[in-house]
This record gives C-alpha cells, structure tokens and sequence, in this order.
C-alpha cells in the first residue's frame, strides 16, 4: 500500500541504524543530524521562544538534546540543560563534551528538584528515546511531573519519555509532547493506545539515510489514513443494479436494544450495499421501518423448543440468500440471542461479529475463519481470558492472539484501531478523535464492515478499509466540537468518504 505510513519496533529501528553504518553513516552523525534537525524544527514551530530548557538522559537520545542545545544557544537563545545521569554512550559523551565547552554548565537531577525549575518558554524531551520500556524511576518521575505542572510546550525528540515504543502504553510517569519529532522510522507505539496522545503533533525526520538501510528490515505495522481509501471500491458500472453489491442480513435488537440494530443497518445500506435485510423483536423492526423503510425487516421469534428453533432459524436462513451476516448489535445474552448466536455460527456465511455476538463467542469460543470480530478492549478481555489492562498493555499482541485463536480477521477498537489476521501485516488507522466515544459507534462499524464485505472486498481488506472508512467520517462530522457527537452524525460522511 503506497499510502500506508510503515511502523517499526524500538529493535528494527536499530537494525535500520545499524545498516545504515555499514553503508558509511555512523552514529556520530546520525546525532549531529538529529540534533541540527530539532533545533531547526523548534525554531519553526516556537520561533517566539527564547529560553528553553533540554531534559538530557544518559543514552543516545541525550546526545541528541546536547547536540540540539548547543545549536540553539549558539543562535542566541538562554538555553538549559537538566541531565537526569551522565552520558553513558561514546556518542553522548562526545556531545555532552561539546556543549560543556559552551561554558554553560548542566544542571543534574537532585539540584532540578531541589528548586523550582526555570521559568523557560518550552521544554525538549531528550530523555530516553526508544531505550525505556519501564515506568521513570521516582527521582525522574518528579522531574517529569514538575515539567508538566509548568505547563509549557513540549517538543519530545523521537518518543515522549515514559511511552514504550512498541506498545504505546504508559507503564509509569510518563511526559505528553506538542509535538514529537521521530527519528529514522516512525516507531508503531506512537499511534495507538497512551503513545496516541502523549505525542501530540507527530514529525518524521528520516536523516537522509539511503533506501538500502531500510530494505532488509521488515515492517511490523501500516498506519493508514484517508487517502488509503482511494480506489477500495472500484467505481460502480452505468448498468449496476442492487443483485451485484451484495446482501447485508444484520441480526440483533432485542427488547430495548433496537437502536443497535437500525444504527447497523443503515451503516451497511448508507457504505453501499445492495439490500440490507434485519432480523429483529417487534419493537425494533417497527422502529427500523418508520426510520429506515429500504430496510427489508423480519421479525424472528423463539420458542421452548431449540431444536424446533434452530431448524426454523436455519430454513429462514437459507431462504433469504444474503452474503453477509452482521450479527451482534442489540442481540442480547438470553435465549432468543443464543439461538440466532448458533445459528448464524453454523451457518457458512461470511460473518461480522460484535457486541453480544462476541460475548457470547467468550463464553463458547471456536474457530471463525469465515469471520471478521469487532471488539473494544473489554471485549477483547473477555475474548481471550485476561484484563482490560493486559488488552491496553499491548494491543499489537492482543489484536494478534485474538487472530490466532480465532482464526479470523480482527479489529481491535480504541485510539488508533488494529486491524490483524494471519500472515498479515497489521494495519493501524490513522484518524478517528474523541467524539468517538460514545454509544452506538461500534454498531455502526459493524453495518459499514458488511457492507464492504458484500461487495466483494475480501475479510481482510474489508475490516480495515471499513475501520478507516468510520474513522474518517468521524473526522469529517466532528468539525471542531467533539463532545456530544454522535453516531449517527456519520452516515452523511460516510458515503462521501466511500464516494466511488
């Protein structure tokens, strides 16, 4: 995918800085590169500021604080250097060395507690790069908790301080940026999970190394955005009729649930496709035909009798020739629920599951290859038998374990959604904002993944285009006010973004 944007772990990284030695590039100059790259970018982005205070560690991260330090006091800025333990690498020492010449000396970290900190216009965070997997200790922690109580700008070079690369989670303390400035490849921790936020602004500076450093290191993620949508869906033919984008049969609304349901099956008819059928209580289909008549509703009913239930279900299933099931919005953990449940699960229909569909697949767990899930972290908990935590922890790993143990295309929900299946590369969305969170969103992902999935796009391409696609018409309806967005507020966008 040409638009993708590639992710590499903190370890590729160097793999990447270690090819590019062996092509003549050094890790001297790397950090002269690095170093010049922040100053000329913190002058462009903050050219109002003049005292600025440099959070230096002990790796090679520090040095590139050193190198930039002394770039911007030789341009005449009141620069400070707060160093956290002595330069522990050939290269920082050489750069801690430069600057001390300056005459300016470097404040360590019992004296930057000792005292309230300067009052500087902006901060560079240069304290751990990719070298951090575990939480700052205290005295650090402090150090970042007070740089935070000033509320200044922060421009984090190459990572923000207590991010874990890999994951993006937040172990300990950790230091939010304005702005992030990364260095040779943009490492995955940044777009997903606390690394999504605490970045900020995000900048890539690749330092001009060669393609050949990057050739023979895999990628171990994609970030797609917007323009990844362009050419998903092929543009439809003069003489297209419904029988050729597919049927979407969408399953749930159970009592006091319908808006699940009709949030579903709007999704699937507003991203394209053909005939959207429901199954549905009476309440919900009354309420899907007065809001959405182009809707072909059902009501389904169970009785005492599963088995009588399960060969009705399954006849009715058979009759209504759809291509996709979108199964789970409004379904309900009771017995009318578990009867479309294993139903739908025995059926081999292409399957798009969520909410209750994937509650009650907890409960009774079996392989899906026919399937695409859909799950917020709790879900995901509860899909693979650990905590909300552990899913938030690593969410690569979790969207990955989930794939595998199901054997399905996954997309795991939240800031930066994953999408996962076998032998895949990962995708990551790039898009989506706050206004997300809110009731009736995933419902909507549900109808809108079916949908590309009946018109053809296989499991894979369907989950993340479909992903993307929710995202970014969240971007387009949310304008600037993203508290009180809702759900439904995407469904104009959306058949924009799906324009083709």
């Amino acid at each position: 995918m040409s638009d993708a944007l590639p992710l590499y772990r903190a370890e590729q990284v160097r793999a990447i800085e270690r090819a590019a030695a062996q092509a003549g590039i050094d890790s001297h100059a790397l950090m002269r590169r690095a170093g010049g790259s922040a100053a000329a970018l913190l002058r462009a982005r903050w050219p109002w500021a003049r005292r600025v205070g440099l959070l230096c560690g002990a790796g090679n991260n520090g040095g590139d604080g050193y190198v930039a330090a002394l770039a911007l006091h030789r341009v005449g800025l009141d620069v400070r250097v707060v160093a956290v333990a002595d330069p522990a690498t050939p290269e920082a020492r050489a750069a801690a060395a430069r600057w001390r010449e300056t005459g300016q000396g470097v404040i360590d970290l019992a004296a930057a507690l000792a005292a309230p900190l300067p009052p500087l216009n902006l901060w560079v965070d240069a304290l751990f790069g990719t070298g951090l997997s575990r939480p700052p200790e205290a005295g650090v922690a402090a150090l970042l908790a007070a740089v935070r109580e000033q509320g200044r700008p922060v421009l984090a070079l190459d990572l923000p301080s207590g991010i874990d690369a890999d994951t993006g989670s937040a172990p300990g303390a950790f230091l939010p940026a304005s702005l992030t400035l990364c260095f040779v490849a943009a490492k995955r921790g940044l777009f997903t999970a606390t690394g999504r936020e605490a970045a900020g602004e995000l900048r890539l500076d690749p330092l001009d190394l060669p393609p050949e450093a990057f050739a023979e290191v895999p990628v171990a993620a994609s970030a797609i955005a917007a323009p990844s949508l362009r050419g998903v869906l092929p543009h439809r033919r003069i003489d297209s009729h419904k029988g050729r984008h597919g049927r979407v049969l969408c399953i749930g609304g159970d009592e006091g649930m319908g808006g699940a349901l009709l949030l579903c099956a709007e999704a699937a008819a507003r991203a394209g496709a053909g005939a959207v059928l429901a199954w549905s209580r009476p309440a919900a289909a009354a309420a899907l035909l007065a809001r959405r008549p182009e809707v072909m509703v059902r009501v389904v009913e169970a009785g005492e009798d599963a088995a009588q239930d399960g060969h009705r279900l399954r006849d009715a299933l058979e009759a209504a020739r759809v291509d996709v099931v979108a199964l789970g919005p409004g379904l309900g953990q009771g017995r009318w629920g578990r009867a479309l449940f294993e139903t739908t699960l025995a059926s081999d229909l292409p399957l798009v599951l969520d909410a209750d569909a994937l509650n009650l697949l907890a409960e009774s767990p079996r392989p899906l290859p026919a399937a695409i899930l859909t799950p917020h972290p709790g879900e995901a908990a509860r899909l693979l038998g650990v905590s909300r935590v552990d899913v938030q922890a690593d969410r690569f790993a979790a969207a990955a374990a989930l794939a595998e143990r199901f054997a399905a295309v996954v997309v795991l929900k939240g800031a930066g959604s994953l999408v996962a299946a076998a032998g895949a590369t990962p995708r990551l969305v790039d898009a989506g904002n706050p206004g997300m969170a809110s009731a009736g969103m995933g419902d909507l992902l549900t109808g809108v993944v079916a949908a590309l999935r009946a018109q053809g796009l296989p499991p894979f391409e369907a989950a993340w285009a479909g992903a993307l696609a929710h995202a970014v018409a969240a971007d387009r309806a949310v304008a600037a006010a993203p508290r009180g967005l809702l759900a439904g507020d995407l469904l104009e966008p959306l058949r924009r973004v799906l324009a083709p």
